[in-house]
């Protein structure tokens, strides 16, 4: 028998880890998707300093209980800082944009202290990214042991994905998302590649995965108190005229302040005369903004009103009032109180006012909120209901990160969603009932636009579920 894996010297452990470039470049290439270059890391069970270095943190801490593996990384890594302590018993200072427990936790002797240890270390923003190995493996895994073909490792405990948000959850964690990833660990050329790309995704498929992927954030510990918080109510408004009063008067004042903010795009009525006319009438007992977009879509508006907001929230609103506005304290509720960070509206729960949506456009609807959940790996009823909520902070950390998906939005839903999805924010629905429309015609083209949203839906494929091993 081979010795355990607590023996190996640091340098043994990183002729293993390059033996397996494969593997370790795939779990790289993976949780780069989810954590930004410039964030601060911290690793339980960080060995010689392999991933931490990868991520390219702005700050790196790691904690790992093998000397060797210490003295290894302090001299070949020395970007990051190490601590040499068992992962029960670790100490260092501070909280992190992310904490990272990587091939490890089943080597724990105390799963539940090091949760509650790396809360300590956690605030509302921190996530929590977790892998293991799928239980399905274990016996090929044991066969490469074997026969040379893997590290050894010591006895392992026995803790599936459900063992562990079970733990998570006794100390105070939540899961965010979760999926399984890698189907071909070894390295065949283009192979490979293909099916850990485009085939392991697949459902199904992908409860094969050799790697369990898990991120959870700290739930918050009161939900019952509502923090006070200014809010944007952005509403993109194109001939609506008849609406805009109704809007001013039933949009209500939530948090420390309301502000209303009209973006008028192009519209063939007299939409933008009636917005200043009331604007100018309400002043006195409203905070009413307005502006017109020089582009194009509903997408193109609301980039436009949240530039032009100034509250803590930003929640938006459609100007036709099928989702009626006195629904948006429910939104404030979920968002302030911290049960979610994107708070998404979904009409298919209640049951629909005659003429509120078409029979074809519902069937749309059911079917991208499937494919988006999938894709997401987050429950997503409703992926198009136009009222969603972020916060203003978090909206900046999207537009950072707009880079990676690009302005291929023209509704302006799926920006958000997919940002939200990419900053493994908690996205929480908001049942709401979804009303017919009481002036003017739907500005949605069912065919020409369903033909958009199912590119876009391959696009998310592309960008967020096939994710292919980057040189």
């Amino acid at each position: 028998m081979g010795k355990p894996i607590d023996e190996f010297t640091g340098i043994e452990r990183e002729k293993w880890i390059r033996r397996n470039t494969y593997y370790y470049r795939y779990l790289v290439t993976y949780l780069k998707y989810f954590i930004p270059a410039d964030s601060s890391i911290l690793q339980i069970g960080s060995d010689t300093g392999y991933l931490l270095e990868a991520l390219h943190p702005r700050l790196g801490v790691g904690v790992t209980n093998s000397a060797s593996q210490l003295d290894y990384a302090r001299e070949y890594r020395p970007n990051n800082t190490y601590y040499l302590s068992e992962p029960e018993n670790f100490s260092v200072e501070g909280t992190f944009d992310f904490v990272l427990i990587s091939d490890s936790v089943g080597s724990f002797y105390d799963v539940q202290k090091v949760f509650e240890r790396i809360g300590n270390h956690c605030d509302d923003k921190t996530r929590v990214v977790i892998t293991t190995t799928n239980f399905l493996w274990y016996p090929f895994l044991n066969l490469a042991e074997a026969i040379g073909l893997k590290m050894p490792q010591k006895k392992q405990n026995w803790l599936d994905q459900n063992d562990i948000i079970n733990l998570l959850t006794l100390t105070g964690f939540e899961i965010v998302s979760k999926s399984r990833n890698l189907i071909a660990p070894l390295y065949l050329p283009l192979l490979s590649n293909i099916l850990n790309a485009f085939v392991g995704p697949l459902p199904l498929v992908n409860k094969l995965g050799l790697v369990n992927f898990m991120t959870a954030r700290k739930i918050p510990e009161n939900h019952s108190r509502i923090a006070e918080k200014s809010v944007s109510v952005i509403i993109p408004a194109r001939n609506e005229k008849g609406n805009i009063e109704s809007l001013i008067l039933r949009t209500p004042k939530m948090g420390s302040h309301t502000e209303i903010v009209f973006v008028e795009g192009n519209s063939t009525d007299e939409t933008w005369a009636e917005i200043q006319k009331m604007g100018k009438k309400y002043l006195d007992t409203h905070d009413i903004k307005w502006t017109q977009q020089e582009g194009k879509g509903k997408g193109d508006a609301v980039r436009k009103g949240f530039a032009h907001a100034s509250g803590e929230i930003l929640m938006i609103l459609d100007a036709d009032m099928t989702v009626p506005p006195e629904d948006l304290p429910k939104f404030y509720r979920a968002i302030a109180s911290g049960r979610g960070e994107y708070i998404n509206g979904t009409r298919l729960v209640y049951p629909l006012e005659n003429e509120a949506m078409r029979s074809l456009n519902l069937i749309g609807n059911k079917f991208f909120s499937l494919a988006f959940s999938w894709i997401l790996g987050q429950p997503l009823k409703d992926t198009l209901c136009g009222t969603k909520v972020i916060s203003a902070e978090n909206y900046q950390k999207l537009s950072k990160n707009r880079h990676y998906f690009g302005n291929f939005d023209p509704f302006g839903d799926f920006d958000l969603i997919f940002g939200a999805s990419k900053l493994q924010l908690k996205i929480v629905e908001v049942p709401i009932r979804y009303r017919a429309r009481t002036y003017g015609d739907t500005n949605i083209s069912r065919f020409r636009h369903g033909w958009i949203l199912l590119k876009m839906t391959f696009f998310a494929l592309q960008k967020i579920k096939f994710i292919p091993l980057r040189s």
